[in-house]
């Protein structure tokens, strides 16, 4: 097995397991079992949300390079401005708080938790009875992903750890070396206004908040992850307090606008009350259910 390859299982292994643990914790067997009668109908209801959402993965995969060379040429230089702005405040982080267990909990955190954050409440939302949330969530991730892209290209920036070597040392990778493999795969050093880390663990934490109702479990989880997240990408030296508030911003704009732009047209029933009972003369099955979007 190649060592990209090494790494890629392990990130794989790690969120299988948290996902299998969050799953029957936070959802419940009994809700998993209800929702896999529906699995299929809530995955067709949701596909055009879905469908923006890869697509803006994959204009993004195969346009960085791309991309990051015209905001070379033609973006606004901003190494220098966010310096000017904030001066040394990621090297004082690391020169306050740095330890050798933090740093471990902050990497782990950073490549392992975020993963899982962004995975587990598209399961979560799965599992409920109407796709509102579903769809809303998978849209406010592609708002996140094209507002970002966009950005990458239009601001062109070093992180503090390219900026401040001898200041800020790239704590991530002095930890964990294998995950460069995998960060070069899917980011350049480049992409660091907004940070995407933050605004989509943002996004994250919100749709926790707004779900405290459904799942009362995944808040006290969800919100502490989520803000590790966002500490987690200046202890390690790889975004500016400027990035961060950017990242803050974009994920409250795209969940506002997500909410926006999806009409919760199945709030009146859930969507497993639109499957074929079996017998026309029957009710539908699901019709007396309260849950909310």
């Amino acid at each position: 097995m190649t060592p990209f390859l090494s790494v890629l299982t392990s990130v794989v292994g790690w969120v299988g397991a948290m996902l299998a643990v969050a799953s029957a914790a936070v959802i419940g067997p009994a809700r998993l079992r209800e929702a896999s009668n529906g699995l299929r109908s809530r995955l067709w209801d949701a596909r055009w949300a879905g469908a923006v959402l890869c697509a803006v993965l994959l204009a993004s995969a195969v346009g960085r390079s791309s991309l990051q060379a015209v905001s070379e040429l033609f973006g606004v230089q901003g190494t220098a401005l966010i310096y000017r702005l904030e001066g040394g405040f990621v090297a004082w982080v690391q020169a306050t708080f740095a330890t050798a267990e933090l740093t471990a909990y902050f990497s782990w955190v950073y490549v392992y938790g975020y993963a899982f954050l962004l995975a587990f409440p598209v399961v979560a939302c799965l599992a409920l009875p109407r796709t509102a949330t579903l769809r809303r969530l998978l849209v406010a991730y592609a708002i996140n992903y094209a507002i970002g892209l966009a950005l990458y290209t239009l601001v062109f920036a070093y992180g503090p750890r390219n900026v401040m070597p001898d200041m800020v040392a790239p704590l991530l990778f002095a930890n964990q070396p294998d995950i460069m493999l995998l960060a070069d795969e899917v980011n350049v050093n480049t992409n660091v206004f907004p940070s995407l880390h933050t605004s989509l663990a943002v996004t994250v934490g919100t749709f926790a908040v707004l779900t405290r109702e459904e799942y009362p479990r995944w808040t006290p989880i969800g919100v502490p992850l989520a803000l590790s997240v966002v500490i987690a990408t200046m202890y390690l030296g790889i975004h500016w307090l400027t990035d961060v508030v950017a990242g803050f911003a974009l994920a409250f704009g795209s969940v506002s606008l997500a909410y926006r732009l999806v009409d919760p047209r199945d709030a009146a029933e859930p969507i497993d009350a639109a499957e074929p009972s079996g017998d026309a003369n029957e009710e539908p099955p699901g019709s007396g259910t309260g849950a909310h979007d």
